[in-house]
């Protein structure tokens, strides 16, 4: 299991890294760019890892990692909180940011 909190902590622990509305939502972005986002009920988050990452996490983690659809697109992955690894939910957080962080950024960590 992984506390919101504990997201929460994690994600902004990362260079950069802002929380802000995004409609309903809750989203951490890096230089304006979306990375995770919180629904209202915060039992789940949306990560947006790249293609790879994706498919590995899909493939490792079942139990609590499934695809993340928007507009009938895959787009990364919906991670189930309760049941989450924490260190697994911190590497997908690391790479979402990874994808989006500016080159520069990303290669000072």
């Amino acid at each position: 299991m992984m506390p919101i909190a504990a997201v929460r902590l994690f994600a902004l622990s990362l260079s950069e890294v802002a929380e802000q509305p995004h409609f309903h939502y809750t989203s951490f972005r890096v230089c304006g760019k979306i990375f995770v986002t919180i629904p209202p009920e915060e039992t789940h988050i949306h990560v947006f890892v790249p293609d790879q990452a994706r498919e590995v996490a899909l493939t490792l983690h079942p139990e609590f990692v499934e695809k993340l659809l928007w507009g009938g697109k895959v787009v990364g992955v919906r991670i189930r909180l309760s049941d989450a690894n924490p260190e697994v939910v911190q590497q997908l957080i690391r790479q979402a940011w990874l994808a989006k962080a500016p080159k520069k950024l990303a290669a000072q960590t």
